[in-house]
């Protein structure tokens, strides 16, 4: 069985459990929550999965946004995030399969998720993204943009994404990120997807 097959629940939790969690940056991403800011109403229902400690979460939990959820295989993750954001509804901390989850959401935010799932569950995350959206919603977040077959971090380019999700998505943008955090600038694009 390949390192790929691997990429299990038992593997998230051993890494959190581990504190071997290098992408987490301690801090909401204000690519992210910029995003949410100037586009999304605080009625709107967000999620981010693959969240981890869930900072972006936290940060538009305490804006008003009473519709964001995060999602992640770790008990351990959910554990420190309702530690520390108390009046979060336990609820809203999502712990199941991202594949399995059948809501529905204006918006999905996407950072080191992607990345993270094995690269032949990505035409699945296409179409479990496209499922999981309201018509017209958003997939939007950071993608990263350099070959790196042998993960995770997965990388990928343009092209491929382009290929992956111009069928069921509209592609408003999909550029070279410019305010990315320090550690990954120049390795990330920002993808503004619309569920056609």
């Amino acid at each position: 069985m390949t390192k790929a097959n691997l990429l299990d629940d038992k593997y998230w939790e051993t890494r959190y459990i581990e504190h071997r969690t290098g992408w987490d940056i301690g801090y909401p991403n204000k690519v992210l929550t910029d995003f949410v800011e100037n586009n999304l109403p605080k009625t709107a229902r967000i999620l981010v999965p693959g969240a981890g400690k869930a900072y972006e979460v936290e940060h538009l939990w305490g804006l008003g946004y009473k519709n964001v959820y995060a999602l992640d295989f770790s008990k351990t993750a959910k554990s420190i995030f309702t530690d520390r954001v108390l009046d979060f509804p336990e609820e809203q901390f999502i712990t199941e399969d991202f594949f399995e989850l059948n809501e529905q959401f204006d918006a999905i935010l996407e950072q080191t998720f992607f990345c993270a799932l094995s690269p032949n569950l990505r035409k699945r995350y296409v179409d479990q993204t496209h499922k999981l959206l309201n018509p017209g919603g958003t997939l939007f977040g950071l993608m990263f943009n350099f070959d790196k077959p042998k993960g995770p971090p997965f990388g990928g380019s343009i092209e491929e994404y382009q290929s992956l999700f111009e069928t069921k998505f509209s592609i408003k943008r999909m550029e070279a990120c410019v305010e990315s955090i320090p550690q990954r600038l120049g390795n990330e694009l920002i993808v503004e997807l619309i569920k056609k």
